[in-house]
């Protein structure tokens, strides 16, 4: 019976990270606010689901606000670049939508090939800032190469995206836990492409006192 309620139990563990979901998600939606502000929100929701979340390392406020103060300047950029062109793609898909003619129709493919490569290099900049030190231009260029060499692991993470995107779109209320699940899931995915760009971690640096948790 005491096994029941040992904190180490999973069903106590299980609804610790409920909890955890919906506080992160909350955090997030809060930062995100301001709307310009959702470029260092999506690095910050990252890092705090990977490091914390998943991984059980730092308190999940501290880490998120530290990824959220430490990459706000490049997030703020990448978000704003990101959001400008994809209100330009809209605005160009939505016109050749509307062509009656092959013209139309060979634009609205060329549009729509666009938003893929915008939403494959999306789906990685704001991971890819929140784990390297890198200029904005030098960000983009990471995230396009990882997108293209890494295609497989890219669509499945834009079907996640959009499937939660579906999800919270008929049912609102989600909003509270979808973006911490939806990082969670995405995690997965995008630390086993990370782990092929990260030094291993050598012996002699066991003793560094780093907390090397992207390494495990």
């Amino acid at each position: 019976m005491s096994s029941i309620f040992n904190v180490d139990n999973p069903i106590f563990t299980g609804l610790n990270k409920i909890v955890d979901a919906i506080f992160l998600s909350i955090l997030f939606l809060v930062t995100c606010i301001p709307i310009f502000t959702i470029g260092p929100a999506l690095t910050a929701l990252y890092y705090a689901t990977a490091k914390s979340l998943r991984r059980d390392r730092g308190y999940i406020a501290r880490e998120y606000f530290k990824a959220f103060k430490a990459n706000f300047k490049q997030g703020l950029i990448s978000g704003l670049i990101i959001t400008a062109a994809a209100l330009i793609l809209a605005f160009d898909w939505n016109y050749a939508k509307v062509q009656q003619s092959t013209t139309g129709a060979i634009l609205f493919s060329i549009f729509t090939g666009m938003f893929f490569i915008l939403l494959s290099i999306s789906i990685y900049v704001f991971p890819v800032l929140s784990r390297f030190k890198t200029s904005v231009k030098q960000l983009f260029k990471t995230s396009f190469f990882m997108a293209i060499r890494h295609l497989p692991s890219t669509i499945l993470m834009i079907i996640i995206v959009l499937f939660f995107a579906l999800v919270i779109y008929l049912f609102a209320f989600t909003v509270v836990f979808v973006p911490a699940v939806c990082a969670l899931l995405i995690s997965f995915l995008m630390e086993r492409v990370f782990k092929k760009y990260m030094p291993k971690k050598e012996d002699e640096e066991e003793n560094t006192g780093v907390d090397e948790w992207y390494l495990e």
